[in-house]
């Protein structure tokens, strides 16, 4: 048994480096630890700068326990972690080094399968894409999302809420003290964001997939149901070594069709289309942009959760959960398409049940009929632009308006506010160079807050234009990831202010109305080139010479695929 296994390569036989292996990991251990007992990896994102995932520590103990129970030895391995609030300038900027990281320690330490702890927005995709490019046996546990707080008698949406509070600051409706008061009771415990932001988002998504165990996702951080899923997902990946369940042999175009299905259903973020490419991109298997709004774009909003609907996370268990949606949709589901279980998807959905049809809507009285993330195309947006109807306005997914254009966020901060700026609530917004070469790195500013005398009027929504993202929890009328981006040439970097900007979601349109010969010979504003001025050195330099598009999942472009977990050279 012992040689069947990978780690093997390192422990087993009576030469020097066996026992140099041996003898460094041994520290009292005794002999069973190396014979025959499967080396699970517990690939832990927990970090006090990863106030999301602070907690995992606790759920590594749980994934401990089991992993020991079912006679593997389990061993903790911390890894890259991505605190989304914290890191400057944007998470995503290390979403690929972060994933990088962790393939080439999964690949270089004596590892037969993993254990994946993740939360905060980037840390469930980037485990997800090491793992798919190593090809161990993996298993993915969500942190969970945190309980909701209160705050005057009212529901806190972490990040939602404060998008809409502090935009009825600067429109004068709430005062600055009241604002800063809420503060306190925003966080109330542990865990990710409790609105279908993108951490719930990619938890939700990564089960729709098949990589977690059916039912877990979505399960409060401070739940005790969460350690005890914990410690069957530790169970399960010392079963999935002795099958040799790998990624590639369940993962299948059939997973991705089920995980855009689902991302329609729950109303998630729209930064999930960036990382399920990114993640199918890792495993060879096609999945374009086209494929979102094939598979999604009729599917209807069936979760009444902010920022689409009114409810929160633990609003969301208690209603039936994850499985309870599914069931919903099961006819819109991939039948074949396995999970981590080795059984398909659909076969965890017979005991669902809704519990509250005002947080999860039956599949017969849907919150939206046809929500699911559009893609877009035109003159502006020639290769695709998103947008999440979900969380727009109605009155504007037709729109026509004149473009008032800003080259960098920091020109959007310096001018959004002055009073002499010639905008109005019907005028398009423009902001240019957040896309991932841009930036670099993508960040979530797409969600442009609204200029203080348009809000001042009463205006909560204007059409908005960008190659950046938006946080999930964020709102509005957004057309986001345009493609090809600013800082790669695209029509983006050519518009001025006072264009023309046409946007029609049903016939999936996002045109610039300039004539083709007139926008031929424009160039770029000086101030956008020099926003677009190449990193020096670092991983800035690295990032933005082989980052792709937002179209094909922003990977570099070396990391697409996977190299196994074979090592090429022996240790010495």
């Amino acid at each position: 048994m012992a040689q069947e296994l990978r780690s093997a390569g390192w422990y087993a036989g009576d030469d020097r480096n066996a026992y140099i292996h041996r003898s460094f990991m041994r520290r009292g251990a005794p002999d069973s630890t190396f014979a025959g007992r499967p080396q699970i990896a517990i690939a832990n994102t927990a970090s006090d700068l990863t106030p999301c995932n602070s907690h995992l520590s606790e759920v590594a103990r749980s994934v401990r326990d089991g992993v020991h129970e079912a006679g593997g030895t389990p061993l903790e391995l911390p890894v890259v972690s991505l605190g989304e609030t914290q890191v400057r300038p944007t998470a995503m900027l290390w979403r690929n080094m972060a994933a990088m990281a962790m393939e080439e320690m999964f690949r270089a330490n004596p590892i037969d399968g993993l254990v994946l702890l993740g939360g905060c927005d980037k840390t469930i995709p980037s485990l997800l894409m090491a793992a798919c490019s190593v090809d161990l046996p993996a298993v993915v546990v969500p942190g969970g999302p945190m309980l909701t707080g209160h705050f005057q008698g009212e529901a806190l949406g972490c990040g939602t809420d404060v998008w809409r509070l502090s935009e009825e600051v600067r429109a004068g409706t709430l005062a600055q003290q009241q604002f800063l008061e809420s503060e306190q009771a925003t966080i109330r415990s542990h865990g990710h964001c409790n609105t279908m932001g993108t951490a719930s988002t990619m938890a939700l998504v990564a089960e729709a997939l098949g990589t977690v165990i059916p039912g877990l996702a979505g399960t409060p951080a401070p739940d005790s149901r969460l350690l005890k899923a914990a410690h069957a997902s530790g169970r399960l990946a010392v079963q999935l070594v002795a099958e040799d369940r790998r990624p590639s042999t369940f993962l299948a175009r059939g997973s991705f069709h089920n995980a855009i299905v689902a991302l329609s259903a729950i109303g998630g973020s729209t930064n999930a289309v960036v990382h399920l490419l990114a993640i199918a991109g890792r495993l060879g298997i096609e999945v374009t942009l086209d494929d979102f709004d094939r598979i999604g774009a009729e599917v209807p909003l069936l979760v009444n959760l902010r920022p689409a609907g009114r409810y929160l996370m633990d609003d969301f268990q208690r209603a039936g959960g994850f499985l309870a949606v599914l069931r919903e949709v099961r006819h819109l589901l991939d039948p074949e398409a396995l999970t981590v279980t080795g059984r398909p998807l659909v076969e965890h959905l017979d005991g669902a049940r809704i519990w509250d049809s005002d947080v999860i809507h039956p599949i017969g009285e849907p919150l939206q009929p046809h929500a699911g993330i559009k893609v877009l195309r035109g003159s502006l947006a020639p290769g695709g632009a998103i947008i999440k109807p979900a969380a727009a306005s109605p009155h504007l997914l037709k729109h026509r308006g004149r473009a008032v254009v800003f080259d960098s966020i920091e020109d959007f901060h310096a001018r959004v506010d002055d009073p002499d700026l010639d905008i109005d609530e019907d005028s398009v917004m423009v902001l240019r160079g957040c896309g991932p070469k841009g930036y670099p790195g993508m960040p979530e500013v797409s969600n442009m807050p609204l200029p203080k005398k348009v809000l001042e009027k009463g205006a909560r929504d204007m059409v908005r234009i960008c190659d950046g993202r938006m946080s999930g929890t964020a709102y509005g009328t957004v057309v986001l990831h345009v493609t090809p981006e600013a800082a790669s040439g695209g029509p983006l970097a050519l518009v001025r202010t006072g264009d023309w900007i046409s946007l029609d979601v049903q016939a999936r349109r996002i045109d610039l109305e300039v004539p083709p010969d007139e926008l031929a010979a424009r160039r770029p504003s000086q101030a956008a080139l020099d926003g677009f001025a190449k990193p020096l050195r670092g991983w800035e330099r690295l990032y933005v010479d082989h980052v792709q598009g937002a179209d094909t999942g922003a990977d570099l472009d070396f990391l697409v695929g996977g190299s196994g977990s074979a090592v090429r050279r022996e240790s010495h």
